[in-house]
């Protein structure tokens, strides 16, 4: 028999709901439907994630334009008090509208913003793959701004390649002459067996090792011990590494590692259950959906484990499990009720790139079977129906289960 472990979504606001907010609190949220704001304009919130603060959420994304996937505007943030009645408020982190060789000048390519709180500061620090505006994707920047509250306004503090000069953790001896012998001249043609087997032993991270590694598709995680990682998808888009961040949480330390070398992953989002560090990623398919991939590891600097298999089931006609139910991972972010136990959130982008501003989101919970392996079963509605779970209101989402991957 599966353990569902439901979703559950504060219902209950802590302040007496305005009219704009009485419009839209009845709304269903269905996965791949217009979800209205507070004053009945779609969500422009894409490739974003969660940051829950001061009993408040706040959705940080990717403000879209219809005709263009670069930033007019910058990041934009909605605040709600019970996950279903966002409010949207002033531009987050603005794009620079007066400096044309800003890093972030407006129609720059800046993507996939995370924001977590630094304990120890007392900040609020935004990273986000950017870049430069006219340069394609080259630049392969990790961009982080900062602010004093949540909702910013966020003050850019830099744009780079990550941990110039630095040679990955955990590398031996072997492994290290082995990269050093690799000239990414000696391979042109790329897809064979033979570069594969060099981009498994670091070709591109020993080419871009004196300025820094590429970081595109992104995630912040902040562990139980206050350590903050970045995850990015690099060398081409090829492996992924994961980097620890400074405790300000506005540098990285030189510590990282790569994971799945070679296997051409992006949009990771990753969380902690059952003993393990669980990767949720997908392929690399432009615009277009492709099947999720699932890693594992009981230490965050690996050994990583993978691809074990694809989490998603239990899909339709119209949302394939095979494709993401048409979608592609942004962030997995936990809540927490009263009693202290955590559901984890698949969130997820629907890209429409004929318009991009119209890109739709899913929501789905995350179940374990029996072993402890998280699956994301396909629900149609976000919300679900109104229920009493252990003294509170809360919305849940209940389905049928089925196996669906081994390892």
């Amino acid at each position: 028999m599966k353990r569902i472990f439901s979703l559950l979504l504060l219902a209950s606001l802590a302040l007496s709901p305005t009219p704009a907010m009485a419009q839209t609190q009845n709304a269903r949220f269905v996965q791949g439907g217009i979800w209205p704001d507070t004053d009945g304009h779609h969500i422009n919130a894409h490739g974003g994630g969660l940051l829950e603060y001061g009993g408040r959420f706040y959705w940080f994304g990717e403000e879209k334009a219809s005709h263009t996937s670069s930033a007019l505007t910058g990041v934009s943030v909605y605040v709600s008090d019970n996950l279903r009645d966002w409010q949207k408020l002033p531009t987050a982190l603005a794009v620079d509208t007066v400096d044309e060789t800003s890093p972030i000048a407006r129609g720059c390519t800046l993507e996939r913003p995370k924001v977590v709180f630094c304990e120890r500061t007392g900040k609020f620090v935004m990273w986000f793959h950017l870049e430069l505006k006219g340069q394609g994707y080259g630049a392969a920047l990790a961009g982080v701004a900062q602010a004093d509250r949540p909702e910013g306004p966020y003050r850019f503090v830099r744009a780079e390649r990550v941990n110039a000069g630095i040679l990955p953790f955990g590398m031996s001896d072997a492994d290290i002459d082995a990269m050093f012998a690799l000239n990414a001249a000696d391979y042109p043609d790329w897809w064979t067996p033979k570069w594969r087997d060099a981009v498994g032993k670091g070709l591109f991270c020993r080419r871009d090792l004196k300025g820094g590694q590429m970081a595109r598709d992104q995630q912040i995680y902040v562990d139980d011990d206050g350590t903050a990682y970045h995850i990015y998808s690099s060398e081409e888009n090829l492996t992924l590494q994961i980097a620890e961040l400074t405790p300000d949480y506005l540098s990285h330390t030189g510590k990282y590692i790569r994971v799945a070398p070679g296997h051409q992953n992006e949009a990771p989002c990753i969380f902690r259950h059952g003993g393990y560090y669980w990767l949720v990623c997908s392929g690399c398919t432009g615009w277009a959906p492709n099947a999720a991939r699932l890693y594992r590891a009981r230490s965050i600097w690996g050994p990583w484990e993978g691809n074990l298999c694809n989490p998603c089931c239990e899909g339709t006609a119209e949302r394939p499990a095979d494709k993401t139910f048409l979608a592609q991972g942004t962030q997995i972010f936990p809540l927490r009720n009263a009693a202290g136990d955590t559901t984890f959130v698949f969130m997820a982008d629907e890209w429409h790139p004929k318009n991009h501003a119209d890109g739709r989101y899913l929501w789905l919970p995350i179940r374990f079977d029996d072993e402890g392996i998280p699956e994301i079963p396909f629900t149609p509605d976000f919300l679900g129906h109104r229920s009493q779970v252990t003294g509170h209101n809360c919305w849940r989402l209940l389905r049928s289960a089925q196996p669906n991957c081994d390892l």
